[in-house]
């Protein structure tokens, strides 16, 4: 059961944080790529769904169709990503382990499996490349870091690549997440390493992306520090210069605990630089036990819906006269906690990203049934394996602590049957990896996560009072879509404030994918029209046209005026 609100608080210390203070932007910029004390956790994200993550390498649906052996390599973990990349390389992982939503693996997925650390590219020399573009032709362009010394392009029409250094100090670029060249050059004129802040060279950088130059975006950033329930909160505010008023977006975390400050693999990263850029401020912040934050790593919904709502409070307070409106958006995990918190506070909009109406247990008998269907498995092995996922679900929610009876009765019953080894779920492929009772009583230290399993998530939507998107991909494995827009859609049906867009190809994280002939994915891009989407509903509470192949299903206009 979740902990109580005291049991919750007590053993927070606070951490040191910056207080409140208002930098020179170029600066702050450029700090924005620095993982200040990142490290791969010393203990397994439970639930971290990440595709809030950046892609990654090839995965693939069937472990068994990935190495099983780690890669041999002395380079430590570098980021979380590239620690996921090892997970998966030991056959850990249906696919990048970004995502697995309610209980996904994060980064150190399982510590007890792999103890590899992390340097995070801790005391970096701040980098003036880093940062989001206007292009001569009017398109927006980020630029981050990425694994192994390369850098990560990501347009807002959500085109991205890899960039790689060549001998000549140009940069090309490969598509996707995939090795593949893509034709694309990219330089940056008169680039030089910041060591001196507010040096004019991160004021007016330059791009060479393709033949089409471009200059950075000047932002205003605020670093902060604020309080909820006791624990001290480390956050940030973005805006575009000047003195209009614009709307704030409050960006949540999933269940990764990466800091959403500072990790170049999540989606906070780079969406706290483009939406400033394109006129939609952004806070973002580490939530409780990651990054700068003080406290302790928790899946208590009501508690983090409790912080956001702080975040929401601090942001209205930083932005004063320029808030014209402000509300959430949080993928995957941030799908429970964004509409708890739109219920205790006064926002204007709620945008939910590859997440979930149902609860924990659902989801991964969703995930289950919809990996074996794809398999071709007929309706009752799907059902067989249904009852073997409810075994292993039942493990975890009592906290590694009782279930084993029937988890081995389920293991004598079917362990020998061909479709075993392929019932993976979200998360029920953990414990049926483990070969003994004991070594599953061992991890219940590891999840103490206070996580919510049977969390219905209709009566916080049903009590909505303020537009909310959903934004869902068809082909989500960790968050599968088709219950949840099923709800979405009967709450639009009953006259709530509710629009879903589906994008019926693609997979968590709102990324498209190739399928290799093993099964295997490997992300190329996100879907178009996903960030204008975000920015669009942030604006105006509504949408407006077409966004790629999304699907959009909305309540009339007079529900919700």
């Amino acid at each position: 059961m979740p902990a109580t609100r005291q049991q919750h608080q007590r053993n927070q210390s606070d951490q040191p944080v910056d207080d409140t203070s208002h930098i020179h932007a170029s600066e702050q910029l450029r700090r924005l790529h620095v993982p200040e004390g990142l490290a791969c956790p010393a203990s397994w994200p439970f639930f971290p769904h990440h595709r809030q993550l950046v892609p990654r390498r090839p995965t693939a649906l069937n472990p068994s169709k990935t190495r099983s052996e780690l890669r041999a390599t002395k380079k430590p973990c570098r980021s979380s990503r590239a620690h996921r990349d090892r997970i998966q390389d030991m056959g850990l992982a249906p696919r990048v382990i970004p995502a697995m939503h309610g209980f996904a693996f994060h980064c150190c997925a399982i510590l007890t499996l792999l103890a590899v650390s992390s340097t995070a590219r801790a005391g970096a020399t701040p980098d003036c490349r880093y940062g989001s573009y206007r292009l001569a032709d009017g398109n927006l362009v980020n630029v981050a870091p990425d694994d192994d010394d390369t850098l990560r392009w990501i347009k807002f029409d959500g085109a991205t690549g890899a960039l790689h250094k060549t001998t000549t100090g140009a940069w090309k670029s490969t598509y996707g997440w995939t090795d593949r060249a893509d034709g694309l050059t990219v330089s940056f004129p008169e680039y030089q390493h910041a060591d001196i802040p507010g040096h004019q060279a991160c004021d007016t950088a330059l791009i060479d992306f393709g033949g089409v130059w471009g200059q950075k975006v000047a932002l205003e950033i605020k670093e902060v520090t604020f309080k909820s329930q006791g624990t001290l909160l480390a956050g940030r505010l973005v805006m575009p210069k000047g003195e209009e008023r614009i709307p704030i977006v409050v960006l949540l975390h999933g269940s990764e605990q990466a800091s959403a400050l500072s990790d170049y693999s999540l989606q906070t990263y780079f969406l706290q630089q483009m939406l400033p850029a394109e006129g939609v401020g952004a806070f973002v912040y580490d939530k409780r036990g990651t990054g700068k934050s003080g406290g302790h790593y928790t899946q208590d919904y009501s508690l983090l819906a409790d912080d956001a709502v702080a975040a929401a409070r601090k942001a209205r307070g930083l932005a004063g006269a320029r808030l014209r409106r402000i509300g959430y958006q949080g993928g995957s995990q941030a799908g429970w906690v964004a509409p708890i918190a739109a219920n205790r506070t006064a926002v204007d909009f709620v945008i939910v990203c590859f997440g979930l109406a149902v609860n924990v247990i659902d989801e991964d008998q969703e995930s289950v049934e919809l990996q074996m269907r794809e398999k071709g498995y007929p309706p009752e092995v799907i059902g067989k394996a249904l009852q073997v996922a409810s075994a292993a679900e039942a493990v975890f929610e009592n906290d590694f602590k009782s279930g084993f009876s029937r988890l081995d009765e389920m293991r004598a019953k079917y362990g020998s049957t061909p479709w075993y080894k392929d019932v993976h779920g979200d998360y029920a492929f953990f414990v049926l990896q483990q070969d003994s009772d004991a070594k599953l009583r061992a991890l219940a230290p590891q999840f103490d996560w206070h996580t919510p399993f049977h969390y219905d998530p209709m009566p916080a939507l049903r009590a909505a009072k303020v537009p909310q998107l959903w934004i869902l991909g068809g082909e989500d494995y960790q968050a599968p879509s088709a219950e949840t827009s099923r709800r979405i859609s009967s709450l639009i049906g009953e006259g709530l404030p509710f629009t879903l867009a589906l994008y019926p190809k693609a997979e968590h994280g709102m990324t498209l994918f190739e399928t290799g002939a093993d099964g295997s994915r490997i992300s190329t891009r996100y879907v178009s029209g996903y960030f204008r989407m975000i920015r669009d509903f942030a604006r105006d509470g509504q949408l407006h046209g077409s966004y790629g192949d999304a699907e959009v299903t909305a309540a009339s206009l007079r529900k919700h005026d």
